[in-house]
C-alpha cells in the first residue's frame, strides 16, 4: 500500500515540477528579454551619432528660444530661469542600466543610489555647453529631479565635475515626499520667470501629471506649439513613465510585460 501511494505521489509530482520548471524557465527568459533590451537600448544612446544629433538638435533650439525671451525681458520683468531635470537631461545615466541588464536584472535602488554616489556619470550632448551660455546671459538653473536625499552628495559632486552651473544645494531640488514636480516649480516661480523647462519625461513639464496613454498623447497635442520652445524634451527610449502608461499602471511579471509589449507593438 505504502508503494503504491509512493508510486501515485512520484506520478502525480513529476508533472507538476516539469510545468513548474516550465514557468520559471519561460520567467528566467522573459527576464532576460527585457534585461537586455535596456543594454540594446543604452547602446544606442551610447555609441549611436544620431543620438547625440538629436541632443543637440533640442539644445541648439533652446538657444534660439532663450535668445528671444532674453531680447523681450523688460528691466522690472522677474528674473529668468530654467528648470531642468537631470537624468536623461543633463547626466547620462547608461552605464547604470548596461550593469544591471548584463547581469539580467532590472532597475535596483540600492544599486542606482551606489552608482550615483560615484559621481561619475557622463554629461548629455550638449547639455553644459547650453546651460553655461544661459548662466552667462544672468540665467539661473534650477535642477529638479526625483533622485532622493540620501543621493544629494554625489548629484552635486557630478554635476560639479562638469562645472555645471548653479550646481549647489539652492538650485538642486530632489524628490521629498512626492515624485510630483509641480510643488517644487512652484517653489521656484514665485521668485522667477522659468523661461525653458527640460527633461526626458513628460513629467519634468507642468500638466502632464497623467497616467493613461491616451491622456499622455492628449495633453502633448494640446501642447504641440510648446515643444522646441518652452518645452525642450531629450530623447531617452531606455526607461519612463511611458512604460507604466504600456502597462495600464498594473504590476507586471517580466514574462506578462513582454506579452503585452509584443501584443502592443504595430505590426503589418
Amino acid at each position: 500500500m505504502n508503494n503504491r501511494l509512493s508510486s501515485l505521489g512520484i506520478t502525480i509530482l513529476a508533472p507538476m515540477l516539469l510545468l513548474l520548471s516550465s514557468c520559471g524557465a519561460q520567467r528566467g527568459v522573459a527576464e532576460k528579454e527585457l534585461a537586455f533590451a535596456k543594454v540594446y537600448t543604452a547602446a544606442w544612446m551610447q555609441r549611436s551619432a544620431e543620438y547625440e544629433a538629436l541632443c543637440y538638435q533640442a539644445f541648439n533650439g533652446a538657444r534660439l528660444y532663450l535668445d528671444q525671451a532674453l531680447a523681450l525681458t523688460q528691466e522690472d520683468d522677474k528674473p529668468l530661469a530654467i528648470i531642468t531635470d537631470i537624468d536623461e537631461t543633463v547626466l547620462d545615466n547608461t552605464p547604470n542600466a548596461v550593469h544591471q541588464g548584463l547581469k539580467g536584472e532590472f532597475f535596483d535602488p540600492a544599486e542606482w543610489t551606489r552608482w550615483c554616489d560615484m559621481a561619475v556619470a557622463d554629461t548629455v550632448p550638449g547639455a553644459p555647453a547650453f546651460l553655461k551660455y544661459a548662466a552667462g546671459e544672468g540665467v539661473e538653473i534650477f535642477y529638479i529631479t526625483n533622485r532622493k536625499n540620501e543621493e544629494r552628495e554625489g548629484t552635486l559632486r557630478n554635476l560639479q565635475r562638469y562645472d555645471f552651473p548653479f550646481a549647489d544645494n539652492d538650485h538642486l531640488l530632489l524628490k521629498g515626499d512626492t515624485s510630483n514636480k509641480d510643488l517644487r516649480r512652484e517653489q521656484v516661480l514665485k521668485d522667477f520667470d522659468v523661461v525653458i523647462y527640460m527633461g526626458d519625461q513628460l513629467t519634468d513639464f507642468p500638466g502632464y501629471n497623467t497616467k493613461s496613454e491616451e491622456q499622455r498623447s492628449k495633453v502633448a497635442r494640446e501642447d504641440i506649439g510648446n515643444f522646441g520652445t518652452i518645452y525642450i524634451v531629450l530623447p531617452n527610449p531606455n526607461y519612463g513613465e511611458w512604460e507604466g502608461a504600456l502597462f495600464e499602471g498594473r504590476r507586471l511579471d517580466p514574462k506578462a510585460q513582454v506579452e503585452v509589449i509584443k501584443k502592443r507593438a504595430k505590426k503589418y
